[in-house]
């Protein structure tokens, strides 16, 4: 009686471990409102992006390796074509913000960009009196979120940090950002990956438009 009672509960306890396996499945991924994640918050996303462009070893501006292991700050000041961009950064005091965690898309007008603006345009945005407008500009090229070049698409809007919207167009393969209304500036060099979001290196200098 008791070898057959302890060979009922070896088969019982066999089929319980069949079933178990029998029902492992993959995990998956929530895509539900409460269960998405935003990737762009993490450091997986950047190494993700890293890959995407499949250049790990970082992109080439002024001949020097803009690379992943800086933040977007660190990463413009090793470039030489956009030290103006840099100088306004530190006059505006958005040094600090644009080192943080992010993450940030940031459209990045070189010096020859800042150099189309009318005569006395930058040395006006540069006067210690014109912080908050220049501050504006400049956030007015920054968008929340990491978004490389394959994220851009022909008439998408982007609310940027300033508030307003800057408008995106892409033709023949080529990216452009403007404000809606004056000619819009093109991406000359894209998806500059650093370690707290990308950067797109532009041709202008986009203005928002004067509020009615």
């Amino acid at each position: 009686m008791k070898k057959n009672i302890a060979s009922l509960l070896a088969t019982l306890a066999t089929s319980l471990v069949l079933a178990s396996c029998g029902n492992d499945k993959p995990a998956t991924t929530e895509t539900g409102a409460a269960g998405t994640v935003n990737p762009s918050d993490s450091l997986a996303a950047m190494a993700g992006d890293s890959a995407r462009m499949a250049k790990p070893e970082g992109v080439m501006v002024d001949g020097v390796a803009m690379t992943a292991d800086k933040n977007i700050v660190q990463n413009a000041a090793g470039a030489k074509s956009v030290s103006t961009l840099v100088a306004a950064v530190t006059q505006a005091g958005l040094i600090e913000t644009l080192s943080g965690p992010g993450p940030f898309t940031v459209f990045a007008p070189t010096n020859a960009a800042f150099d189309k603006l009318p005569k006395g345009a930058v040395a006006g945005l540069m006067d210690p009196a014109s912080k908050e407008k220049l501050k504006g500009v400049l956030t007015y090229h920054v968008i929340p979120g990491r978004l490389v070049a394959a994220d851009l698409k022909d008439g998408q809007e982007l609310t940027t940090v300033n508030g307003e919207k800057l408008h995106i167009s892409v033709k023949d393969g080529k990216v452009m950002v403007g404000n809606g209304k004056d000619a819009p500036a093109t991406v000359q060099i894209p998806d500059v990956i650093s370690s707290n979001g990308v950067t797109h290196v532009i041709d202008g200098v986009v203005l928002p438009l004067a509020k009615k």
